[in-house]
This record gives structure tokens, sequence and C-alpha cells, in this order.
């Protein structure tokens, strides 16, 4: 058998990561597999804004060589991996989705930028984004829109703003990759390119040396094909870091500990019916047959009752993410002399008008509320909800005035991790996904639900259709 598949476009990195140690593939060969996959797909996909080949390919020779000589510093020596074009690389360009940006040369190297390097991952490129992360479509009239490779006939919107990172993973072009999530940026373009993703808690990973949109809203993590992969790349960059000070207040955790345990007396709260109708048809159904699924293998699914609607808490976090992100780029939205995306501007110009007041009582609010939903949720390991309400969209089709992210922005206002996997198919053929929303802090326990969902309940969807 095989370790690994090299005609995959899902690879898996620990089977990768065996292949290395055990010298059946070689860094270089996995460099010059992504390079050539690059080569061919990136000008239609459109996923990069910069491929390093030069330094990737010493980078992998470098590897090989130290790998071959017993100087292994992990297992991930040797993995290529791609980076969202906001994160800091001294030396390197840094557009953050933006043509205003076009010439920022880094100063400085990203905390999670300098862990992936330290432990002999091969950074190389960087992709595409919305302009300033500011938005969930994925859409970039200046800087050009990455394509989602799940329908290469009808012209679909990527998801964002972590767009280009989903893109070149769904597409075979890299293994995984680091995206950032305010709103949903890691998790709508995972669910829409049929990914996992995870959206960290905040201080569980270093956001110094990210280019910041909302101070209070920003994380980190990572974009791969399982959630057995986004355990290993989310250990690879969590844990305190001088430069943040809120990653010092948590330590790191075991995320492999009690990744197989299954999930057998957890307890899953689901939607209630009046959000159902937000839903397609078929984004329902595969919902309602993870619910089925996780039931099968010992979880109870309950109703639980939330103090406000999903959509309540996405106008709460709006004041927030326009506050901040006004305060952070007003130089570049006020000077109309400088080409933006029409949609970022008016957007992010909305944050002008909210006063301190409105601010701080939202902050107070925020609050409040979390300490009403920790009650609410001490007895359940999860809640359980569609990813996206729709699978992707066609790009022609869709409404700027419409917001994707009513059921991401959930985990960031109150600061909890969430898990998006793959849970089916629609009936044109695009993934559907399944949003694990676990408590502060409890990482290792989304992707316990996650590892479980995609090892035991899709080998009982094989074995019924076999």
């Amino acid at each position: 058998m095989k370790l690994i598949d090299l005609n995959s476009t899902a690879w898996s990195v620990r089977k990768m990561s065996a292949a290395i140690a055990d010298q059946k593939i070689s860094p270089v060969d996995l460099i010059d597999i992504c390079l050539d996959r690059i080569s061919r797909q990136n000008g239609e996909l459109h996923a990069f804004t910069e491929v390093y080949e030069n330094d990737a390919r010493l980078a992998a020779e470098a590897a090989h060589k130290a790998i071959k000589s017993g100087h292994r510093v992990g297992p991930l020596h040797g993995i290529p991996i791609a980076i969202k074009d906001m994160i800091d690389i001294n030396g390197k360009n840094m557009t953050d989705g933006s043509v205003i940006w076009r010439n920022r040369i880094s100063t400085c190297t990203g905390t999670v930028a300098r862990r992936l390097i330290e432990q002999g991952l091969i950074i190389i490129g960087k992709t595409h984004l919305t302009e300033f992360a500011a938005s969930g479509w994925g859409l970039n009239s200046t800087m050009g829109t990455p394509r989602n490779p799940r329908d290469m006939a009808v012209v679909r919107a990527p998801g964002g703003s972590s767009s280009g990172s989903a893109v070149a993973v769904a597409a075979g072009m890299v293994p995984w990759a680091i995206g950032t999530d305010t709103g949903g940026s890691v998790r709508i373009p995972s669910s829409w390119c049929g990914l996992t993703g995870l959206k960290t808690t905040i201080g569980r990973v270093s956001t110094h040396g990210v280019s910041p949109l909302s101070r209070t809203l920003d994380t980190v993590g990572p974009m791969a094909n399982s959630a057995e992969d986004a355990a290993l790349l989310y250990s690879a960059i969590q844990g305190p870091d001088l430069h943040d000070v809120r990653t010092q207040r948590t330590p790191p955790q075991d995320n492999f500990e009690q990744l197989n345990r299954g999930v057998k007396g957890l307890r899953f709260a689901r939607i209630n019916d009046n959000d159902r109708a937000a839903f397609s048809p078929d984004v329902l159904k595969a919902y309602d047959a993870s619910l089925a699924g996780l039931s099968k293998i010992g979880a109870e699914i309950v109703d639980i009752s939330l103090p406000y609607t999903f959509s309540d808490i996405v106008e709460l976090s709006s004041i927030i993410l326009f506050a901040e992100g006004y305060a952070v780029r007003h130089k570049e939205v006020d000077d109309i002399s400088l080409e933006m995306n029409a949609d970022i501007r008016s957007r992010l110009t909305e944050g002008r008008n909210i006063s301190s007041q409105e601010y701080l009582s939202v902050l107070m609010k925020r609050r409040h509320y979390m300490s009403i939903l920790d009650a609410t949720m001490a007895d359940i390991d999860a809640i359980l909800t569609p990813t996206t309400v729709s699978t992707a969209p066609a790009i022609d089709e869709i409404d700027l005035l419409v917001n994707p992210s009513v059921y991401t922005r959930f985990a960031n206002f109150f600061n909890l991790c969430s898990l998006a996997i793959p849970n089916g198919i629609d009936t044109q053929g695009l993934p559907t996904s399944l949003q694990i929303i676990g408590k502060r802090y409890q990482e290792s326990t989304v992707l316990r639900i996650g590892h479980c969902y995609q090892t035991q309940i899709q080998n009982l969807y094989h074995q019924a259709e076999q």
C-alpha cells in the first residue's frame, strides 16, 4: 500500500510525514509537485499572490539533506504550506489583499510564519484574500478573485476572506494553508471549497505580524483536508508568544490525547425550527444526516434555548468589526484617490459613524451575553449548525448586501472555537459543511468531534453505499 497518493488533491499530511520519515518521498519531490500544480492551475484559479519558487526549492533541498543525514527537526520538516497574504515575512511583499499595499515590504516575520519555519515547514507562497480581510464572499475586484475549484463549469465564490488559501488547498496545490477568521473567514471558504477549517479561541495562536481588522475578533487558524491534519497544523502554531500578551494566559494543549475517543456520551445542541428556515434544502438534508450519524455512534442531540438569535449577534459583532476596522484603516478608506473595492470601502466607512458610547456599550453587552451563554452551554459539549446557509453561489448571483457569515460570527463574538467540516454533496455536486461550535479553549474537543465524524460516520456512509 502506498503511504501517499501523489495524484490526490486531498493529501493527508500525516501520511505525507510518514512517507518522508521512511524516505519513500522527499521534500524535493513534494515541492516539485506543488510548484507544477501551481504553474498549471494558478493562472485560472488565481489562488496565489506570490510564489516563492526559488526559496522553496532551496528549502526543500536543505530539508532533504537534513532528513537523510538524521537531522529531522520534527514531523512536519519538509512539508509545503501556503499562508494568507496578511501575515508578515521579513523582506517579502504583504498586500493584505489591497492594491494600495502592493509594494509594501514586511520588516518583520509574524509569529505564525516564524513557528512554521522553525519546525521545518516550507512556505511556498502567499495567497489572495478579500481586501483587508473585510468580507465573507471572497470577491476582490482590484487584486482579483480566486475561483472555486469545486465547479469548473460555473464561476463560483470561493468564500472569504481566506479565499486563496481555500482554493490552493482544495485544488491540491498545497496540502494545507493558514487563514485568519474575524467573522467566518476560515470557515466560510472551508465550507464552500469542501475543506476542514478551525477557528481558534483568541489567545491560542499569536496574531503578532498579522495585519489587523478587529483586535477584539481576529484569530488565526488552519485550513486542511481533515480534522487530523488541522490538529497537526494547529499544534504547530499555538502557544505563548511574548509579542502577544493574550497568548500568555492559557498553556498550549495536547490535541491528540483525545482525538480518537469518539463522541459517545457527548451532548450536542442543534439549531431550532426558526433557524432551519434560513438554510437551503440540500444543506438541511446534509445537516440532519450528520445529526443522525452522530446520534447513531453514541452522541446525544439536545435542544437549547438561546437568549438571542444568530442574526442578533451579527448586528452586534458588526459594530465591533466596523468600528475597529475603520480605526485601523481610516486613512485608506477616507482617501478617495486610493483604489479600493467599493463594497469594502462602504463597509468600513460604516465605522466612521459609530460613537464611542455605542462601541463600548456593545463590548459591555458582549461580556454580559457571554456569561449567559456559558451557563446555557454548561452541560453541552458543542452547538452544531450548518456552516453556511447554502453551498457556493455563482459569482454573478451574489447580492453583496446579504451577509454570508450569519452562522459563523456567533463563535467570533463569544470568543468560542469552531470547526467547519465537509458533510455532504448537494444536487449540483457542491460540498456542504457542518459547523461544530465548542467552548472557549476547547479546540481539542471540536477536533475530536470532527475527526470522529470523518473517520466513523463517513465510513458508515461508504458501507451503506456499498
